[in-house]
């Protein structure tokens, strides 16, 4: 396993808020607004998954696999070209800001982490700084 870790990244609402939020799926309806259609295409979800096309990656499909309340959700794919586990860990700093990092294992041989280490680490730092800039209330 290849491991990748964003940077930290501060929130301005709670660490409470920001879980509550990350840990039940169907929230999603409010990221999606803020994402081009041209970017992603045909987003499903729920309470505990998440599915959407990415051109011209394809589709890929995360499910919910443990919620530690309030620290910490832990996403497993279940439909990708590449199988991978993602977290997010949220720590509080204030009575009304937060911090969070995530962190990416994915099953990489050597030749594909030679070739897909550098976008996936660029993805998930702006993956994680998307999650710092949205409403969580």
């Amino acid at each position: 396993m290849s491991k990748f870790e964003s940077k930290i990244q501060q929130v301005p609402y709670t660490q409470q808020s920001v879980y509550n939020m990350l840990s039940d799926l169907s929230n999603a309806e409010r990221v999606k607004q803020r994402v081009d259609d041209d970017q992603i295409h045909s987003m499903e979800f729920s309470n505990d998954s998440l599915s959407v096309n990415v051109p011209p990656i394809g589709k890929i499909a995360i499910q919910i696999v443990d919620r530690e309340e309030p620290k910490c959700v832990k996403y497993k794919s279940v439909d990708s070209p590449l199988p991978f586990n993602l977290w997010v860990q949220m720590l509080p700093v204030t009575d009304t800001t937060s911090k969070m990092k995530l962190t990416l294992e994915a099953e990489l041989n050597f030749m594909m982490k030679g070739i897909v280490s550098k976008p996936l680490q660029e993805g998930l730092e702006k993956l994680a700084e998307a999650l710092a800039s949205i409403r969580y209330e």
